[in-house]
């Protein structure tokens, strides 16, 4: 059964999802954000399989969101760094933190907390303009045709 290729769509959202929609994905990034970025730790943190996690890497790599960096020759041994892109889907990832932590989260609370390096405060991430700094959510934007519109 052939995937849908995402990646082929005039959408923003859906090129986003060919390269992270699958379930493991943010789940790889996150942990390798955290530091666990060698293979067997990243499979027995997640309880994923070898060759599901295999595929989850070499893809990730693929798309220039994490890199393989060899920590040793004898033997050849790697770990997983992210790219400035794989960085900047980690902002995306804290924003569904924020989403996840007020919708699902329940009586325990957030299982993390966020401590801002520059005020050195426990925060969330939240949106904003990027031209005026003023919160930025869904109610508060019109949707208009962008340069890279499909013509349909």
């Amino acid at each position: 059964m052939q995937r849908t290729r995402f990646g082929d769509m005039a959408c923003s959202i859906a090129r986003t999802m060919d390269v992270i929609g699958e379930p493991w994905s943010p789940l790889v990034l996150r942990n390798v954000y955290v530091g666990i970025n060698r293979f067997e730790p990243l499979q027995q943190s997640l309880g994923i399989s070898r060759k599901v996690l295999t595929e989850r890497l070499k893809w990730l790599v693929e798309n220039g969101v994490l890199e393989r960096v060899e920590y040793s020759d004898r033997p050849p041994r790697h770990e997983y760094a992210l790219t400035d892109k794989g960085r900047e889907l980690c902002d995306l990832l804290m924003v569904m933190v924020r989403w996840g932590d007020r919708w699902t989260a329940g009586e325990a609370g957030p299982p993390v907390l966020y401590r801002h390096h520059a005020c050195g405060e426990i925060s969330h991430v939240e949106p904003r303009c990027s031209v005026c700094g003023r919160p930025m959510h869904a109610t508060d934007v019109d949707v208009l045709p962008g340069p890279g519109a499909a013509d349909d």
